[in-house]
């Protein structure tokens, strides 16, 4: 006898285990934002497509971007595609804290899209909240290019993306109506005037929901 347990309480805690199921509150809430974008992606055709930007990150914000594809979240089925072509993006996702060798190739990801286009700064790095200014890196997007929304969080939950995405399609049609070729057209301001009006930030609510939710499922 080797005195090896049979018992099979004995294996380590977790190891064979079904993972846990999504808190019906959290999945009450991600119904709720994304009816709030199916309708907010009607005006457009229900087509908006999304270029993401790595500046530099430690990849784990763009694993939580991945899921938003996965069958859970659907975000194709809400209107969002990805698209590897900037020229044929109308959102821009960025994440990373904007690393100086990675400064180019972003502006000019960001000429390439047409307007009008929103950006979305994903995670705390491109919001400063890791990286300090240095001869390495940026640390705020801002300093390089204009920026809508920004989505906090180490990584960012999907249904903080979600909500991030939705504050980014509001902007989005705020600018459509400022532009010239609508029946309500007002003038254009320069190209080097700053924005009209100041990035929105994630509503904190949503994010604290979803840091509860994930702590349920622990």
């Amino acid at each position: 006898m080797s005195g090896r347990s049979s018992d099979s309480t004995a294996r380590p805690s977790g190891i064979g285990r079904v993972a846990t199921p999504q808190p019906k509150a959290a999945d009450a809430e991600i119904r709720e934002v994304a009816t709030s974008l199916a309708e907010s992606v009607r005006s457009f055709r229900r087509s908006l497509h999304i270029r993401t930007v790595d500046t530099g990150s430690c990849a784990v914000c763009e694993s939580e971007i991945r899921l938003l594809a996965a069958p859970h979240y659907d975000l194709h089925r809400l209107g969002f595609f990805f698209t590897p072509a900037p020229r044929h993006a109308d959102l821009l996702l960025v994440t990373g804290p904007v690393a100086r060798g990675m400064e180019v190739a972003l502006r000019k990801t960001y000429d390439a899209m047409p307007d009008p286009k929103a950006v979305v700064a994903v995670g705390a790095c491109p919001l400063g909240g890791v990286f300090a200014p240095d001869d390495w890196v940026h640390g705020n997007l801002d300093a390089v290019i204009p920026v809508d929304v920004f989505v906090p969080g180490c990584p960012p939950s999907p249904l903080a993306l979600l909500h991030g995405l939705l504050l980014a399609v509001g902007r989005l049609g705020a600018k459509v109506t400022e532009d010239p070729f609508t029946a309500t057209a007002t003038p254009r301001p320069a190209a080097d005037a700053p924005p009209p009006t100041k990035a929105v930030e994630v509503s904190q609510p949503a994010v604290a929901a979803e840091a509860a939710s994930r702590s349920e499922t622990t």
